[in-house]
């Protein structure tokens, strides 16, 4: 599945990778535009060879059994520095490389980083929702950006992560005891849904099922 946006230039200059998310975070869609959620994607990535190698999953799992479906891996030359808050750059191409060898077509991805919860509200999850004109959600392990206070200690509790006075996502407990999620927007659904698809795809550990097995694929 090739991006749907015609694809923007990968070769590029920290400075303008920081206008091309200027230019394309007007795209981002916070409401619900979804399909009938038939498969759910986990999108992660690793590196190998001391990072000049970019290794990209994506898992494919039936929704709402979890079931695996489909799966893909690509390797390519990394080729943009790691600067925070510009980690698609670094990593997007490798993930795109892998959709193509997907035989299923997902309806929502869940990335592994941050969707709206970004400095300039364009995370990896909102690059790769909008490139490819899929729902997709940030569930990151770690805040980049914005404070909240301690959510709820049983599952399901979530309290609002904001920066400025703007909600940019929710700080989920995924299990009673466990670190939070980091759980934002990416494309095309609101913070709500997001919420609620990423419960449904967390069973017993901290971690979505969709990141785990997208996990195991990516660090080999």
């Amino acid at each position: 599945m090739p991006p749907t946006l015609p694809a923007h230039a990968w070769d590029v200059t920290p400075k303008e990778a920081v206008a091309l998310q200027q230019a394309l975070r007007g795209r981002v869609e916070t409401v619900d535009r979804l399909p009938a959620i038939r498969r759910v994607a986990g999108v992660d990535v690793g590196f190998e060879d001391g990072g000049r190698v970019t290794r990209a999953a994506v898992a494919v799992l039936a929704f709402p059994d979890l079931a695996p479906v489909d799966e893909a891996v690509a390797r390519l030359a990394t080729r943009f520095p790691y600067v925070p808050g510009l980690l698609s750059f670094r990593e997007l191409p490798a993930v795109l490389a892998a959709l193509e060898g997907l035989r299923a077509r997902p309806d929502v991805f869940l990335c592994d980083g941050q969707g709206l919860a970004h400095p300039r509200r364009f995370g990896i999850a909102c690059h790769l929702g909008v490139l490819t004109d899929t729902p997709s959600i940030g569930v990151a392990k770690t805040r980049l950006t914005g404070s909240h206070a301690e959510p709820p200690a049983e599952r399901g509790g979530w309290t609002p992560l904001t920066d400025g006075g703007e909600v940019i996502g929710a700080v989920l407990r995924s299990r009673g005891g466990v670190k939070p999620l980091y759980v934002s927007v990416g494309h095309r659904v609101c913070l709500e849904t997001a919420v609620r698809l990423v419960l449904a795809c967390t069973t017993r550990y901290r971690l979505p099922e969709t990141t785990r097995r997208a996990h195991r694929l990516a660090s080999g």
